[in-house]
């Protein structure tokens, strides 16, 4: 079994089918690097106003942000690493290793400040969130240096350069 992408478009415009192809390239690759071989992962795409809806109700933050995510296992302090399935239960599905939700308008936004395609600002935003559901995160300057230089390994190896 390997990685699946659930999507669910809540943007209220149309997702291309070119998006949802890199971004199950972008799965594949990081999920290679990181030892994870299967599960599935489910991506919706909103608008500022749903995800700050979320980030309201999950993060007490009252504004939109531009990428949620939400792991199904977390990892405690101290706890040793997380063991990931190979997607080969006995239903024959995978794991699912939890939920991944953009702003479309706050990818667009951020993808004309950074100078960048929006393809690529979509391709960053979703390995960062995905690199948040396998146990990543950027709370110190050290885990921050290791997560985003991970992030910049899998957008180049699939071809997304600033």
């Amino acid at each position: 079994m390997e990685l699946t992408l659930a999507v669910n478009n809540e943007a209220g415009e149309p997702i291309p089918d070119a998006w949802i192809d890199m971004l199950k390239m972008i799965l594949h690759k990081a999920g290679t690097l990181e030892g994870v071989r299967g599960g599935e992962v489910a991506l919706t795409f909103t608008d500022d106003e749903g995800i700050r809806e979320l980030n309201r109700t999950y993060r007490g933050i009252d504004r939109p942000t531009d990428v949620l995510s939400f792991p199904m296992r977390e990892k405690s302090p101290g706890e040793p690493d997380i063991a990931w399935p190979d997607g080969d239960d006995e239903s024959g599905e995978g794991e699912l290793l939890g939920d991944i939700v953009i702003s479309v308008p706050r990818a667009r936004a951020q993808s004309e400040e950074y100078g960048h395609s929006l393809e690529r600002e979509i391709g960053f935003l979703f390995v960062h969130g995905f690199l948040h559901l396998i146990g990543y995160d950027h709370d110190t300057e050290e885990a921050e240096k290791a997560m985003f230089g991970r992030q910049e390994q899998i957008l180049a190896e699939v071809g997304l350069t600033r």
